[in-house]
């Protein structure tokens, strides 16, 4: 009898049921938003995609506080972030137009990584967000898919796609 295929074997979406959490996208308050698509190789929009961040904090500490999900004391569903400890880890879904928010401190390494799941991928895709431009991007092509836009003081912008033309550069860590 042959093993039943897990969810890395077999295309999505399975990310909808219990990994996003209330206030999953709220590292912070008080800091920036960044926000953005997820857009497949048609430049249409993929409403049922899943991103995790890290990222320093403003010091460039990547000492995260644990815990700062709260639960219901009676039913231990996780009820969201309680919002004071900074943890440098973020998850949330897009909504049914491709569009997800994060709100955060400026991280003080000038980037928020980002682990991207979606139908289709039979594994997750690494990417970073710069807040600004770092001297290495200069050095490789399609560099200005990883660096945010900004809208105006404490927003920024950053499409993820997926394939085309201005396919965002992913990287390997294998």
């Amino acid at each position: 009898m042959m093993p039943l295929p897990t969810p890395s074997q077999t295309v999505g979406p399975f990310y909808g049921y219990a990994l996003p959490f209330p206030g999953g996208g709220d590292l912070a308050g008080g800091g920036i938003t960044v926000h953005g698509l997820v857009l497949d190789g048609a430049g249409e929009p993929i409403p049922d995609a899943l991103l995790e961040f890290w990222q320093a904090d403003a010091s460039g500490s990547l000492r995260g506080a644990p815990g700062s999900l709260r639960r219901d004391p009676v039913t231990g569903a996780v009820v969201g972030r309680h919002g004071v400890d900074f943890t440098g880890f973020g998850r949330v879904s897009t909504d049914a137009d491709g569009h997800w928010v994060l709100r955060t401190v400026p991280p003080g390494t000038g980037y928020i990584s980002v682990c991207l799941f979606a139908r289709g991928l039979l594994h997750h895709l690494f990417t970073r967000i710069y807040l600004r431009p770092a001297p290495f991007l200069d050095t490789f092509d399609r560099a200005e898919t990883l660096l945010a836009v900004r809208e105006r003081d404490g927003v920024y912008r950053w499409d993820l796609r997926l394939q085309g033309e201005k396919e965002t550069v992913f990287l390997d860590f294998g």
